[in-house]
């Protein structure tokens, strides 16, 4: 266990279990669907890897960079890097590491939408309902978690630690 972490909350393994139940529900969900899964940078990234082992269906990806993070304070959603591919017509599964306030899912949802996406559903590895602020919830939800600051498994703090095989709490010293 990395130093700076307090506690491991879902092992690598915990967290390939729970992609292989996420992912057998996506398919019997989109089995008949023009299905984009979209990775929300940079955080998705080891959840979309390691679920889409596990949703056998013909689907494309796509990314945005878009964020609402400096530290632990969620601020002004900038979108870096947008899609690129249009969505008009398809339908879309945002793939995201953490639905903590909803502030950048919600966002995101709405502009998918406009653009005339067929469905725009989301799937979180985490979900930290005591967290929200925005009315949205998950399709498809791997873990509920408290009210703590976790990292791992894509989840940073200013930019460190995503590269940990596991999701664990971080220390408070560490971010206060």
């Amino acid at each position: 266990m990395h130093k700076d972490v307090k506690e491991i909350l879902y092992t690598q393994e915990e967290i390939t279990q729970k992609c292989k139940e996420l992912g057998k529900t996506i398919m019997n969900d989109y089995h008949d669907k023009d299905l984009v899964m979209v990775g929300l940078l940079k955080g998705s990234v080891p959840f979309l890897a390691e679920l889409s082992k596990f949703v056998n269906l013909d689907v494309t990806f796509d990314y945005m960079d878009v964020s609402s993070y400096e530290g632990v304070e969620s601020r002004t959603i900038t979108i870096k890097k947008d899609l690129d591919q249009d969505v008009n017509g398809k339908h879309i599964l945002l793939v995201e590491d953490i639905l903590d306030t909803g502030k950048t899912l919600s966002t995101v949802r709405a502009m998918l939408i406009e653009r005339g996406a067929a469905s725009v559903e989301i799937v979180t590895m985490l979900d930290k309902k005591e967290g929200r602020e925005f009315p949205i919830e998950a399709k498809y939800s791997g873990y509920e978690i408290p009210n703590a600051f976790v990292v791992g498994f894509g989840l940073d703090f200013n930019e460190k630690y995503r590269n940990l095989p596991y999701v664990g709490i971080l220390k408070e010293e560490c971010y206060q």
